[in-house]
């Protein structure tokens, strides 16, 4: 009954934690125990990595009201409206971006696009 409730509960991982602590408990011998032990320690170590990953992960989002995103949510409301209002619809006309605004525009444009890249081109000279 308490495995399947910590199977339901606690999904593979600890599931895998109580298969191990069973095997090491049935383990005869030496080499048993220590495969076990191994077994235990490597899922020991996938759920602190998982759990790393997860703390990364959030405080690498943010909140919506950051300067660039703020920034990046105008361009992308002109450019919904260029596209799908102006262009789509045909219910209006919209002037063109023109001297700073322009520039400011692509510079966002390409920073939301080239970000990743430059990310993961990084990370692969870092190692």
């Amino acid at each position: 009954m308490w495995m399947t409730i910590l199977g339901f509960l606690g999904g593979p991982v600890i599931k895998g934690l109580i298969d191990a602590y069973q095997a090491k408990l049935a383990a005869g011998n030496t080499d048993h125990r220590i495969a076990a032990d191994l077994a235990a320690g490597e899922i020991a170590a996938q759920v602190s990595e998982t759990n790393a990953i997860i703390a990364y992960r959030t405080a690498e989002i943010g909140h919506w009201y950051e300067p660039d995103k703020l920034i990046g949510y105008c361009v992308v409301l002109y450019f919904a409206k260029l596209l799908v209002w102006d262009k789509v619809l045909g219910l209006g006309t919209t002037d063109p971006l023109a001297g700073f605004a322009s520039t400011t525009a692509n510079l966002v444009i390409s920073f939301y696009f080239a970000k990743r890249g430059f990310e993961n081109v990084a990370r692969i000279m870092r190692r």
